[in-house]
């Protein structure tokens, strides 16, 4: 039976690290239970499993023979994919750079790129940008690059040879360059990219498709209160003389430790849709081989890929100590309140007393709502509250494979 939602639910302690900071280079926290937690955003957390480079990245996928293309995100990708390219090609570059200008006018929203014009007419452009650069970060699919490259270089070829302005003739294709996108979007190939299609792509515009995130992912949280420490450091001037006294630099940095819970959602169905391109409602008969295998390897990324800061000075590697993950059907629904009391130091240590909290919880809540959801989990610790909440204990690959098999309806 296939199940539409898969949640991932994993406790991963760090000692002195700095794994997200925020605007004035603190640790990043929230209040929770009354008691003030280390943080890590949602945003940093993607980030590192989108850029991963080892044998579960996601750019390392294949399907059909080929890679599975990944997402551009760049507030340059006009100006290095479709204008220098055609300047390497031989296109004058003031005639490149007019129809790359259109090329963005035609493909933001029309509010954005009104903005834009008048930014630079005002003079109010950001220092260092230029002018074929846009506003916001922009996320777009390796095909959708490449066919607006085309696009530019065609309609360049077509003015060109019939004494035509660049911009009008770029401006006048709007209609197809909006179809074209669309069969980009809907056909098998994800036209906006892998990384987009797990992880979504906001748009106000009416040219891209917009691609909502199949991967939900929480802001993780330390199960107990802050601990912070300020690290004071120095370094040494090596041709300083003899006769010379102090340090060449001086500074201080927060540190912080932490055992902390992190949440992640998967919408197969949505997934489904995202990457073959068909109705969300057809996923069960659709084909789901580069689905499974994206959760495959999205369960790897989640469990031992760390975000960090200052990796040089803390090294923040680590991997998850627990790992459940459970396929069911019912809305989705986080265990974070099994830590709305901060979880203290008792017998048997930290990770054991929050592991045993989180399938206390778990117990409880399945008892107020019970399910036909199927759990599977690996653990560091011996588990004493499991039994009959889990399905199974494996290790990682076997629960990776679990996961992925339950994408396919196989598990």
């Amino acid at each position: 039976m296939s199940r539409r939602f898969i949640q991932v639910h994993t406790l991963t302690s760090y000692p002195a690290s700095l794994l997200n900071r925020d605007d004035v280079g603190f640790a990043k926290r929230i209040p929770f239970g009354g008691a003030e937690r280390t943080r890590i955003s949602s945003q940093c957390l993607k980030r590192h499993w989108r850029t991963a480079d080892d044998q579960w990245a996601l750019d390392r996928i294949s399907s059909n023979g080929g890679q599975v293309p990944m997402a551009v995100r760049s507030r340059r990708i006009f100006e290095k994919h479709v204008y220098e390219p055609l300047v390497a090609e031989g296109v004058e570059e003031e005639t490149a750079k007019k129809a790359v200008e259109a090329l963005i006018e035609v493909v933001l929203p029309k509010g954005k790129a009104k903005a834009r014009a008048k930014a630079a007419e005002e003079g109010e452009e950001e220092e260092g940008k230029t002018e074929l650069q846009t506003s916001q970060v922009i996320v777009l699919g390796r095909p959708e690059v490449e066919y607006l490259l085309k696009v530019a270089r065609d309609q360049v070829s077509e003015a060109q040879s019939q004494g035509k302005d660049v911009a009008k003739q770029v401006k006048g294709i709007k209609g197809d360059l909006k179809k074209n996108l669309l069969v980009l979007r809907k056909e098998p190939g994800l036209g906006p990219g892998l990384d987009a299609a797990l992880f979504g792509r906001m748009t106000t515009g009416d040219v891209l498709a917009r691609c909502d995130a199949a991967v939900h992912v929480a802001h993780a949280f330390t199960v107990h209160s802050g601990q912070f420490e300020t690290d004071y450091f120095s370094a040494i001037d090596d041709l300083q003389g003899r006769e010379e006294t102090g340090s060449g630099h001086i500074n201080t940095s927060e540190l912080s430790s932490g055992l902390f819970y992190g949440y992640v959602v998967v919408d197969v169905p949505l997934l489904v849709s995202n990457i073959e391109g068909s109705e969300r409602g057809d996923w069960a008969t659709a084909d789901r081989t580069l689905a499974a295998d994206v959760v495959r390897h999205l369960v790897h990324l989640i469990a031992t890929v760390s975000p960090g800061a200052k990796l040089g000075s803390t090294a923040p590697y680590a991997h998850a100590s627990t790992v459940l993950i459970e396929n069911g059907n019912q809305q989705p629904r986080t265990l974070a309140n099994a830590f709305l009391n901060p979880v203290d130091h008792r017998n048997g240590g930290q990770e054991a007393t929050a592991a045993g909290a989180l399938f206390d919880y778990l117990a409880r809540h399945h008892e107020m709502y019970p399910s036909d959801t199927r759990r599977a989990v690996a653990s560091m610790i011996e588990l004493e509250n499991v039994e009959g909440l889990s399905d199974r204990q494996a290790s990682l690959p076997e629960l990776a494979e679990w996961a992925a098999a339950c994408v396919q309806g196989e598990a």
